[in-house]
């Protein structure tokens, strides 16, 4: 008795490789996305200098501004994983009914049956590897929230005010 898996192992080994090519794209999209709210946090702290001083004359402590900053960021952060997570299985349920759509739209068909094996895109959404996306992406964001919220912190508020 032979098994399916075993006859078919190059097919298993290269699904397997698949996977974990995905993921690691995902992943780079996730830390650009990071990357992107580590820039716009920075930017804040910057701007916002003058009020961090103004606070830190008024008896705020490095560690409540620094607190003040992973706040923030974890919140857009949270909202930017729950808008792309919704996206992302939205798209993921309905591909084929998109690609059908993309198809009526430019007039030509994307997987034409007499060239590839499949007429339509399969998509078998998991919620093990949504789950782990989605946790990459909040531990990613609470990382990027630390070196602006750091930042914040170290603001001096003479050095701040001194041209205001």
């Amino acid at each position: 008795m032979r098994d399916w898996t075993s006859e078919h192992a190059n097919f298993f080994r290269a699904v397997q490789t698949e996977k974990t090519v995905m993921f690691i794209i995902l992943s780079l999209i996730v830390a650009v996305a990071a990357f992107n709210l580590v820039s716009s946090l920075v930017m804040l702290v910057t701007d916002k200098q003058s009020d961090i001083a103004i606070l830190r004359t008024l008896g705020l402590s490095p560690r409540s501004v620094m607190g003040v900053f992973v706040v923030q960021g974890t919140i857009i952060g949270l909202v930017g994983i729950v808008l792309g997570t919704i996206g992302g299985v939205l798209l993921a349920d309905n591909v084929t009914r998109v690609m059908r759509l993309l198809e009526s739209i430019f007039g030509f068909e994307l997987m034409p049956a007499d060239i590839y094996y499949i007429s339509d895109l399969p998509s078998d959404l998991r919620w093990d590897d949504v789950g782990s996306i989605v946790g990459l992406a909040f531990v990613l964001c609470l990382i990027a929230t630390l070196y602006p919220a750091w930042r914040a912190a170290r603001t001096h508020p003479v050095e701040a005010l001194r041209y205001e």
